[in-house]
């Protein structure tokens, strides 16, 4: 069996500071005889010199292009849009799977170069639970800027920070109610603790209350935050007509999931996600209600986030190609490029 190479690259999003695999983890690789290469990247988390220390090899940032072919590249989020054809093997979050915006050109990259997609969204045990995932920052970070904004004390831009210089900022302010929509989640629980670092206990909805939701109930709330991420039609939580509903308390809506453009998201009611420079968007004016719908937020908490999503990855890193879920995740990837109409290609790396 040829010696599995994992090139660990760059984020070409600046505000991107995580990392799926930290030093501490990459030098288990090693030690276990996985070739690991390290692109440099000045706003990683963790500096290359650490990397090296571990035993890694270090390269230019963005030279996976021209790895070798056998190479697997790890990252976390959206590629640059060049090259055009895809011809290694991938593993990051490529939502590309529910027909979202560019979904179809990613797919058609990979099947042009024949390359491979190991989404570690799709990268899942026998039953279906994700096992490698950065919900429960997401959740924490979601409802700590919702607090934050609902108590006119988000501050912009954005910068990353420590949990514990983020829960002191989180204990000062008034009282609020505040709801959670998939509470029993990864995201959800940590949403949930994060209204508790702030003083507030949240309702907790899951499945059984969004079977029949009560919209007058959570409109009732001064704060929500949206937890799922639904795999089916459902119908949608909030409809634009509801914010202009007279009796309406909530304030402060922050969608975690982030499933804007697909046919999927349980909040079809804004059509752009918000930022670092730009956190919070009004969508109404009277009374005001602000979202907040930031697709990395975990990077706000990096060190935390990138540590634990580490520790999960490991494992099935150490067993790469060889696993269930590797296949699985593979099968996926062929799925969705025949749905999408991108053809089969020539996969070279299976």
């Amino acid at each position: 069996m040829t010696e599995l190479h994992l090139w660990l690259r760059h984020e070409v999003r600046s505000t991107e500071r995580r990392t799926p695999v930290v030093p501490a983890d990459a030098r288990r690789l090693v030690e276990s005889g996985i070739t690991v290469t390290v692109e440099e990247s000045p706003q990683r988390i963790f500096p290359a010199e650490e990397y090296e220390r571990a035993g890694c090899r270090l390269a230019p940032a963005g030279s996976w292009e021209s790895a070798p072919g056998d190479a697997v590249v790890v990252g976390l989020k959206e590629l640059p849009d060049a090259p055009e054809p895809l011809t290694h093997r991938h593993v990051f979050f490529g939502h590309a799977y529910k027909r979202q915006p560019g979904a179809a050109a990613l797919l058609g990259r990979f099947t042009a170069g024949g390359g491979a997609l190991y989404d570690i969204e799709y990268l899942v045990d026998d039953d279906g639970r994700r096992l490698a995932a950065f919900g429960f920052w997401a959740g924490y970070l979601g409802a700590a800027l919702a607090v934050l904004q609902h108590r006119g004390r988000l501050a912009a831009p954005l910068v990353p920070t420590a949990k514990e210089e983020l829960d002191a900022l989180l204990r000062e302010g008034e009282e609020f109610t505040a709801l959670v929509v998939g509470a029993l989640g990864r995201s959800g629980r940590g949403a949930c603790a994060a209204f508790r670092a702030a003083g507030i206990e949240p309702t907790r909805w899951d499945l059984a209350e969004t079977r029949a939701l009560d919209r007058p109930a959570l409109l009732a709330h001064d704060v929500m935050v949206n937890a799922v991420l639904a795999t089916s039609p459902v119908p949608p939580f909030l409809r634009d007509a509801d914010f202009d509903d007279p009796a309406r308390r909530l304030r402060t809506l922050c969608d975690v999931t982030c499933d804007v453009g697909s046919p999927l998201n349980v909040l079809p009611v804004y059509d752009r996600t918000t930022d670092w420079t730009a956190p919070a968007r009004r969508l109404r004016e009277r009374p005001p209600l602000d979202l907040i719908a930031i697709d990395n937020l975990p990077s706000l908490l990096p060190k935390e986030a990138s540590t634990d999503f580490s520790a999960a990855l490991l494992p099935q890193l150490l067993e790469f190609g060889t696993g269930g879920a590797w296949v699985r995740s593979l099968d996926r990837f062929h799925r969705a490029c025949r749905e999408a109409g991108a053809g089969e290609g020539e996969v070279r790396h299976v």
